[in-house]
C-alpha cells in the first residue's frame, strides 16, 4: 500500500495504491462521508490488479474547496476527469461504492472511451428528484450552508468514541470504521481534527430530474456489474430493479453485508469483480 498524490490546477487529490502499476488498473472512488481506506480490505483479494483509491476532494487526505465553493455531485466527475487526463489513463476499470459509484456511473456515461468496465457497489446512477421539488430543494440547500457557516465545528474528543459513532452510524464492523476514522481524523496539540470538509454535510444545490437520471444511465454503454449486500439499503435495490433494463450489457449481484460489505465482507465481492473482469464481453448480458 503506497500513499498517492495528484497536483491538479486548482487541487491536490490523495490517495491509496495497491499492487503492481503494470497490471490493469481499477480506479476506487468511495462514498459520502468515507475515503480511500474503504478499499484495504478489498484490495487484498484483487491481487491481479493495480487499486488506486482515491481521497475524494474534502475527504481524507485530499483538499477542500475553496472558501466561495461548495460540493456539488458534478464538480467530482470534473475533478475526476481531470485527474485521468494529467495522468493520462486509458481503458481503466472504473469502480465506486455509494455517492463513488454514483460518480462513476455519470463518468462512464460522459467519458465511455476511457473506462474499459464499470462496477458500482450499493449504488446505481444518480439520486434524482421531480422538477417541481427544485425550488423548495435549492431553498433548503441554502438555507443549510448559511446555518454551517454561521455555526463552530464540532471535532472529536475521542478517537475510540468516534470509532463506535462511525462503526453505529454506518452499520459498520469496529475494524472498518477504524480504517475510515483513521484516515478522517488528524492529531492536533489539544486533542482530534476532523480531516473531512464539515461542508459536505450541507444540502447539495440540486438533484437531477428522474429524465436526467435515465439519459446518464441509458448513456452507460460498457460492461456493467452492480453489487448490493442483502442487508444493504432498500432504496439501492428498488433503484436497480427500476433502471437495471437501461443498460444492455449488465450483470447484477447480492452478497452477503450491510451498505459497507465491500469493507466488512470483502472477499465475497472480490470474487464477484474477479469473475465479472474474467468474463469475455460478449457474454456480459443482463
Amino acid at each position: 500500500m503506497q500513499e498517492k498524490e495528484f497536483k491538479l490546477a486548482n487541487i491536490t487529490l490523495r490517495g491509496l495504491a495497491f499492487g503492481d502499476p503494470q497490471k490493469p488498473m481499477i480506479l476506487a472512488l468511495h462514498g459520502w462521508l468515507d475515503n480511500a481506506a474503504s478499499f484495504i480490505p478489498l484490495a487484498k483479494y484483487l491481487s491481479d490488479y493495480y487499486v488506486l483509491a482515491v481521497d475524494l476532494t474534502g475527504h481524507g487526505l485530499s483538499d477542500h474547496r475553496g472558501p466561495d465553493s461548495h460540493y456539488n455531485l458534478m464538480d467530482y466527475v470534473y475533478d475526476i476527469h481531470e485527474l485521468v487526463e494529467s495522468q493520462g489513463w486509458q481503458n481503466f476499470i472504473l469502480l465506486g461504492h455509494s455517492m463513488g459509484g454514483i460518480i462513476g456511473s455519470i463518468y462512464t456515461s460522459c467519458f465511455p472511451e476511457k473506462v474499459s468496465r464499470y462496477i458500482s457497489i450499493e449504488s446505481f446512477g444518480p439520486i434524482s428528484k421531480e422538477a417541481e421539488s427544485s425550488p423548495q430543494h435549492l431553498r433548503e440547500s441554502i438555507e443549510s450552508r448559511l446555518k454551517a457557516g454561521r455555526s463552530e465545528g464540532k471535532h472529536p474528543t475521542s478517537l475510540d468514541t468516534t470509532i463506535q459513532t462511525r462503526a453505529k452510524a454506518g452499520d459498520l464492523d469496529i475494524e472498518s470504521a477504524t480504517l475510515l476514522v483513521n484516515r478522517n481524523v488528524e492529531r492536533v496539540e489539544d486533542g482530534y481534527r476532523f480531516r473531512t470538509d464539515r461542508r459536505l454535510r450541507t444540502i447539495s444545490s440540486l438533484r437531477v430530474t428522474p429524465p436526467q437520471a435515465e439519459a446518464f444511465i441509458r448513456g452507460i454503454s460498457r460492461p456493467t456489474l452492480v453489487i448490493n449486500g442483502d442487508k444493504g439499503y432498500e432504496m439501492m435495490k428498488k433503484v436497480l430493479r427500476e433502471r437495471q433494463a437501461w443498460v444492455a450489457n449488465l450483470i447484477s449481484a447480492e452478497c452477503e453485508g450491510g451498505h459497507h460489505l465491500h469493507m466488512d465482507k470483502p472477499q465475497a465481492v472480490a470474487s464477484e469483480i474477479v469473475n465479472f473482469l474474467n468474463m469475455p464481453v460478449d457474454t456480459q448480458t443482463t
